[in-house]
């Protein structure tokens, strides 16, 4: 596993608040314990409790990990429910300054420091496509797949090593609605890294997709290396961060397509054919062999997971442009639809793919 290379020194504990309520007013009852280390940056933080659960509430209809679009205007997210929105902001808010401080307190007093990590990770942030992409060569493999009802993030930590992980993107706002409070994947992986700054080095792409309206998007994707990864999915920082590299890339916005310019809707398979394809190609270039997937624009954007694990399937399976290139790729998707059809669609896609986490 890329476990952190950062410092971390022990240090004396101090006294804990009375209640966690009380420690961030207004915000989450997550609290970051890192007062001492970087005086001054967290004001009214108390340093002994580091976390709180999310307490994610997953509905009907309202799938959490396989949702992605443009949500930076939706201030309850995609679940609604203001008290979640408001936790999910005060976590956001909280990993922003961790990000600006350069570091975290654990619980047990270890200093965790990552702001040469976080500069190194910005500092390589690049935009690439729509072209293509030149791969370069690779030693060819047989691929394991994994079709897995865990986060894109709980796969990357579990699969280890120079891992690329797929962030299901909004075209148009940096992070989503990851200020906000919204709750879909790219937002869970800004709450949790240092993917929103190497985002905000990307202007580019959001620039240009905001200035061209069309619901398709490009085949753009930012790549971000190195990304240090300091919370799990309850919102809790790590004891040891990780590092992922990030492929961002937006998904064609099937719902506008099929509502605003239906005589289209044939064009969708073969775009998210292209993009899959540009996304595999940049993911190749910079020499990962280890890919966490999903059910990409299935959420908002509301393309057919059929289609979408079909693209992968035509790239990644016997005869496709990257057939023998990774090692191992695993779907992760936390799919809470009824009968978890999202999911059924990459399984019966992959039907040699490994159905749990191992």
């Amino acid at each position: 596993m890329n476990r952190w290379a950062g410092s971390a020194h022990s240090s004396h504990p101090s006294t804990s608040c009375r209640s966690a309520q009380g420690c961030i007013s207004g915000r989450s009852r997550s609290v970051i314990s890192a007062t001492r280390l970087f005086p001054g940056a967290f004001p009214g933080v108390c340093r002994q409790q580091n976390s709180v659960a999310t307490h994610h509430q997953h509905h009907p209809g309202f799938p959490h990990e396989h949702d992605g679009g443009d949500r930076a205007a939706r201030g309850q997210g995609v679940h609604g429910g203001g008290a979640v929105s408001a936790r999910l902001r005060g976590l956001a808010q909280q990993t922003e300054q961790i990000v600006a401080a350069g570091g975290y307190r654990t619980a047990d007093g270890r200093e965790v420091r990552l702001g040469a990590a976080v500069e190194r990770a910005r500092e390589g942030t690049r935009i690439l496509g729509p072209e293509p992409v030149p791969p370069g060569a690779f030693t060819p493999v047989r691929t394991v797949f994994e079709v897995t009802g865990e986060s894109s993030l709980e796969a990357a930590r579990r699969l280890g090593g120079e891992v690329g992980v797929l962030n299901f993107a909004s075209a148009r706002n940096p992070g989503g609605g990851y200020l906000n409070g919204a709750q879909a994947q790219e937002e869970a992986l800004c709450r949790a890294s240092a993917l929103h700054t190497c985002l905000l080095r990307a202007p580019g792409f959001y620039d240009h997709h905001r200035a061209h309206r069309d619901p398709f998007y490009t085949d753009r994707v930012i790549h971000s290396p190195a990304v240090p990864v300091f919370r799990d999915d309850r919102g809790r920082l790590l004891d040891e961060p990780f590092t992922a590299g990030f492929l961002t890339s937006a998904a064609p916005n099937a719902g506008v397509v099929l509502r605003t310019a239906p005589e289209r809707a044939a064009e969708l398979p073969a775009a998210l054919a292209g993009r899959a394809e540009r996304v595999l190609e940049t993911a190749a270039a910079h020499g990962y062999r280890r890919l966490v997937l999903g059910a990409w624009g299935c959420g908002v954007f509301r393309n057919d997971p059929a289609q979408v694990a079909g693209a992968f399937r035509a790239l990644l399976g016997p005869g496709g442009r990257f057939a023998s290139a990774f090692e191992r790729v695993a779907f992760g998707i936390l799919d809470r639809t009824p009968g978890a059809t999202v999911r059924d669609a990459f399984a019966v896609a992959f039907p040699e793919a490994v159905t749990e986490a191992r």
